[in-house]
C-alpha cells in the first residue's frame, strides 16, 4: 500500500474518503486533529507543548505539529502505509514532512467552491450528535433523531465558509502545485455521489 496525502477545500470530503481508503485497505487514517487530541490526553511532552499554545489561543507552530506526526509515522501500523488527513497544510510543511517520510501519492479532491459552500452552509447538527442536511430535512429544522432543535455551526455559515476558503486559496491550495511537480498528484473530479467518487480514487490506487 502506499503513503497517501489527501488534499482539498474544506468540506470537499477529505476526511470521508480518507475514512473509505482506510476501511478498504487496512491502513491507518492519520488526522492531526486527532493526533493532537491523543497526545495532549496522554500528557505527553508533545501533546503538553501543544496544550500550552492552544490555551493561549495561539496556533501549534509548524515544528511542533511536524514532531507529532512523525512520531505517529513511525509507529508499527504506519510501516505498511497510510492516509494523511489536514497535514500537510503549507509548503512548509510538505518540504518538513519530506524529511520524515515518502508520499507515494497526493490525491487532490476538487470540487467547486460553490458547491462546497451549499454543502457546508446547509448542514445541521444537533446536540445528540446527528449531522444532518437541509435538502434532506424538507423544510423541517428538527433532528429526525431525537426531535430537538437542529443548528447551524458558526464554521459552517456561510461567511465563515467562504473566509475558510480564502485561507485555502492562499496556503493549502499551493500543495497542488508543489504535488504535481513531483509527479505524485492525482486530481479526483468528486462531482458525484460518496460512492462515485471513491470508486474513482479505487482505480488510482489500484
Amino acid at each position: 500500500m502506499k503513503n497517501i496525502v489527501m488534499l482539498g477545500a474544506p468540506g470537499a470530503g477529505k476526511g470521508t474518503h480518507s475514512a473509505l481508503i482506510s476501511a478498504e485497505y487496512g491502513v491507518p487514517h492519520i488526522s492531526t486533529g486527532d493526533i493532537l487530541r491523543a497526545n495532549i490526553k496522554e500528557g505527553t511532552e508533545l501533546g503538553k507543548l501543544a496544550e500550552s499554545y492552544i490555551a493561549k489561543g495561539a496556533l501549534v507552530p509548524d515544528e511542533v505539529v511536524i514532531g507529532l506526526v512523525a512520531d505517529r509515522l513511525a509507529h508499527p501500523d504506519a510501516q505498511n502505509g497510510y492516509v494523511l488527513d489536514g497535514f500537510p497544510r503549507t509548503i512548509a510543511q510538505a518540504e518538513a514532512l519530506d524529511k520524515v517520510a515518502r508520499i507515494d501519492i497526493a490525491i487532490n479532491i476538487d470540487v467547486a467552491f460553490d458547491v462546497i459552500i451549499g454543502r457546508l452552509s446547509g448542514r445541521r447538527v444537533c446536540s445528540c450528535g446527528a449531522t444532518c442536511h437541509v435538502s434532506a430535512l424538507g423544510g423541517s429544522e428538527i433532528c429526525p433523531k431525537c426531535g430537538k432543535q437542529l443548528y447551524i455551526r458558526d464554521d459552517d455559515k456561510p461567511e465563515t465558509v467562504k473566509a475558510r476558503l480564502e485561507v485555502y486559496l492562499k496556503q493549502t491550495a499551493p500543495l497542488i502545485d508543489y504535488y504535481k511537480a513531483k509527479g505524485v498528484l492525482v486530481d479526483i473530479d468528486a462531482c458525484g455521489t460518496i460512492k462515485e467518487d471513491f470508486e474513482k480514487i479505487k482505480k488510482v490506487l489500484g
